[in-house]
């Protein structure tokens, strides 16, 4: 039988941290977690679960904290959380199987769900390195948006999903500082760092340095290839906040360079002709995003709903728009198939209703 250990970085984590670790501690033999400086009752909560509390001085470094929490684990094998992540019984059992079983594994990503329905449907999800080797080999990098790099023999287990429970906190420009001060200490970034740095930008409405850097990450070509879609994905968005149409298309257009169109650009390209009221080419893009097959274990971000929901949705629409009731009436049951108590759906339920009458 594999041991396991938690680990976990927190501050100020007193609204979820009993609640992620209720979650999984029947799966793990042991929990260490790391205090960074919580002004709450986050450690003394955190007690209640272990004794194995410790406390790491704040150096703008989730990564040092994290190797700081990884460097007290004792088990065969650490799996590492956020003290607002929540582990469901069905991939707490599967973890509890992969444990007893006589596979071998360095790494086993799993899923990381950062946005669902309130029945736990996943509609935004990634791939994440979620259980790791207890080895030296196996550290974070990067001081902000940390990862481990793959080595050895990894498996994918896009069944085990963690689930973000972020409970609406609100965005803060803690990531973003952490890059500026990179930045003043003379710090050049990596490609990776410097597309994170662009979505930092983005996420804190500094628009025209996103679009410079976005446009400085693509240009230096890099890039992994996810990272580049989704690039030209937020660099669309930057241009559309600028009312500069043919500049969004064009970023979306040039994800295609790196690879097979994905679902939520092909509804994004959708959405801008639909907004100029070009209904017909719309409906192109939205019927190309409904045919697009998701592809998780890819490693790259992963918005469900552009791939069945949202599309369908916006068909019922533009067809109505043209006319075409038949066909709009037809895409609005299909996105009550998937998601039946949508307000959205709820509406276009009573409308047609209504029309009906």
């Amino acid at each position: 039988m594999k041991t396991l250990s938690l680990c976990l970085i927190v501050k100020d984590e007193e609204k979820t941290l009993a609640e992620c670790l209720t979650s999984v501690k029947d799966c793990v033999d042991e929990i260490i977690v790391v205090d960074t400086g919580s002004t709450d009752k986050t450690v003394e909560i955190a007690k209640q679960f272990t004794d194995k509390v410790y406390f790491f001085e704040w150096v703008y470094d989730f990564s040092k904290a994290r190797n700081f929490s990884f460097d007290k684990a004792t088990s065969d094998y650490i799996m590492w959380l956020d003290g607002d992540d929540l582990v469901l019984k069905d991939s707490v059992e599967k973890i509890k199987e992969l444990k007893a079983s006589e596979q071998d594994f360095d790494v086993v990503m799993c899923s990381y769900v950062t946005a669902y329905t309130k029945n736990f449907e996943p509609t935004f999800k990634f791939m994440r390195e979620r259980i790791v080797k207890n080895s030296p080999l196996f550290r974070f990098q990067d001081p902000i948006h940390e990862v481990i790099s793959l080595q050895g023999k990894v498996i994918y287990r896009e069944d085990i999903s963690v689930f973000h429970n972020r409970k609406d906190k609100p965005h803060t420009d803690r990531n973003l500082n952490i890059y500026r001060r990179m930045l003043s200490s003379g710090k050049t970034f990596t490609p990776r760092q410097q597309f994170y740095y662009a979505r930092e930008l983005y996420y804190n409405n500094l628009i025209d340095e996103a679009i410079h850097t976005f446009a400085v990450f693509l240009s230096q070509g890099k890039g992994w290839s996810e990272n580049n879609i989704e690039a030209c994905l937020n660099l669309s968005k930057c241009y559309q906040l600028k009312k500069e149409k043919n500049n969004a298309l064009t970023a979306l257009f040039g994800s295609f360079v790196y690879d097979l169109p994905r679902g939520e650009v092909l509804f994004e390209i959708g959405k801008i002709f639909e907004e100029s009221g070009e209904y017909k080419k719309a409906i192109y893009w939205y019927e190309q995003a409904l045919q697009a097959k998701p592809n998780v274990a890819g490693g790259g971000f992963v918005n469900l709903d552009c791939y069945q929901f949202l599309p369908a949705l916006e068909l019922c629409v533009c067809y109505y728009r043209l006319g075409d009731k038949k066909r709009s009436k037809f895409y609005h049951k299909l996105s009550k198939k998937f998601k039946p108590d949508n307000a959205s759906v709820l509406y276009n339920e009573n409308f047609f209703n209504n029309l009906k009458e």
